[in-house]
């Protein structure tokens, strides 16, 4: 579903608070959920997963569950799991985890969404994603 101000996703989201969230795209199996998971570990609270409904909000994007999958994350492999959750968060950080990035210091990227363009970190190999990604939201990114 998509409109001018609206659209439905298949990604996750989770957010330090209402004012601070991380969208992670990707293809089935890319790892989503177990970002947010882990995110979620340090802190962080869901908002949504494997679905995440998105709407303008003046500048931001703004990020919820639909209803019937409020509060639940998947863990694969060990089943549907309730987590602490927040109604909505405006997305300040998008991850995409369907390309991998391939410099040391990467240029800054961004990605459009709803006609708003938002800061991109693609996927890193180095084990340190859930880390990096915390402390952009907590600091946002120098230069």
């Amino acid at each position: 579903m998509e409109d001018a101000g609206q659209s439905i996703l298949h990604a996750s989201c989770v957010a330090l608070d209402a004012l601070n969230g991380v969208l992670i795209l990707g293809p089935s199996g890319a790892g989503k959920s177990t970002l947010a998971l882990q995110l979620m570990a340090y802190g962080a609270y869901l908002v949504a997963d494997d679905r995440v409904a998105l709407r303008t909000d003046g500048p931001d994007v703004v990020a919820s569950a639909p209803e019937s999958i409020s509060g639940l994350i998947e863990a694969r492999g060990v089943g549907i799991l309730r987590a602490q959750s927040l109604r909505s968060a405006r997305i300040r950080l998008v991850v995409d985890l369907s390309r991998d990035e391939t410099e040391r210091l990467p240029p800054k990227r961004e990605t459009n969404l709803l006609d708003r363009f938002l800061p991109l970190v693609l996927r890193v190999q180095h084990g340190h994603l859930d880390l990096a990604v915390l402390q952009w939201l907590k600091g946002g990114r120098h230069a």
